[in-house]
């Protein structure tokens, strides 16, 4: 297994994949990604038991992992490519035309470690609950991991599926929210405040945990705590804490990397404060 050191600098080494792809096409969202790039990185090449040599949608007797907030795509291809799925060269394709690896996941193109397409916010939890109660219902051990955006939970559809695996007791599942406090048009609490998002899970009946997204080691304590959690009765929250536009410092702190691709001069400015570690594609 990787230390948290090798899996720090696989992160930052998806965060250059990151700025570059986006970059390429002058198209993409670099903000979540880059936030989110800890959180994948450990999933992928330490938390989920998977294959990533022997691919299938099924997943029948493997973790499974959907994301919800498709437009962070970025992060996910690079996770995917750094951890086997595909060959990293492909990242090179990003967004251009008739390529596996559109703006947001798609499935009719047969790219490896997707299955769902996702980016019509608010959507992924019910296929993930969807998943998890069929794995429960065929005696598979295999745990369904989620990622969603803070501003998708403004979504109505999330808390008919919190609702319905709380009562089911989908305790199978571990959910995470990316709680930055950034959506494409503002700050959360401007555009449309969750409020305490943590009494509101504990409400609808969730086993709720906090983590610090951006911290490797307390992101792989935590999900390794939250397996612990599981076959309890309830589904698992949890709720991370992280900074858009991580390890890009002009990125850091605003909204309006959302959805905008750095220019060349930006681009260089980012890798100059990224670790190349792995060798860019």
């Amino acid at each position: 297994m990787p230390t948290i050191s090798e899996l720090e600098k696989t992160a930052s080494q998806v965060r250059r994949d990151i700025v570059r792809m986006v970059n390429a096409v002058s198209s993409g969202h670099p903000g979540g990604s880059l936030g989110c790039a800890d959180y994948l990185v450990a999933l992928y090449q330490e938390i989920m038991k998977h294959n990533p040599s022997n691919f299938n949608m099924d997943g029948t007797n493997e973790d499974l992992f959907f994301l919800s907030n498709g437009h962070i795509s970025p992060v996910l291809y690079s996770t995917l490519a750094r951890t086997g799925y595909f060959p990293v060269s492909e990242l090179s394709t990003f967004r251009k035309l008739n390529t596996r690896l559109q703006g947001h996941p798609t499935t009719h193109e047969g790219l490896e470690g997707i299955r769902i397409a996702s980016g019509s916010l608010g959507q992924g939890l019910s296929v993930a609950v969807g998943a998890a109660q069929t794995k429960k219902l065929n005696n598979d051990d295999g745990i369904v991991y989620s990622l969603h955006g803070d501003g998708e939970i403004q979504e109505g559809q999330i808390w008919e599926a919190a609702m319905y695996a709380a009562h089911n007791k989908v305790d199978n599942i571990i959910s995470t929210i990316d709680y930055n406090h950034k959506q494409i048009d503002g700050d959360i609490s401007d555009v449309l405040d969750l409020g305490d998002i943590h009494a509101k899970w504990q409400a609808f009946g969730w086993d709720v945990m906090d983590m610090n997204g951006n911290d490797m080691q307390n992101v792989v304590d935590t999900l390794n705590e939250a397996k612990s959690h599981l076959g309890k009765g309830k589904p698992v929250m949890i709720i991370m804490k992280t900074e858009m536009g991580q390890g890009v410092d002009y990125m850091m702190g605003t909204h309006k990397w959302h959805g905008n691709a750095p220019n060349d001069e930006q681009l260089a400015d980012a890798l100059n404060q990224l670790e190349e570690t792995l060798g860019d594609y």
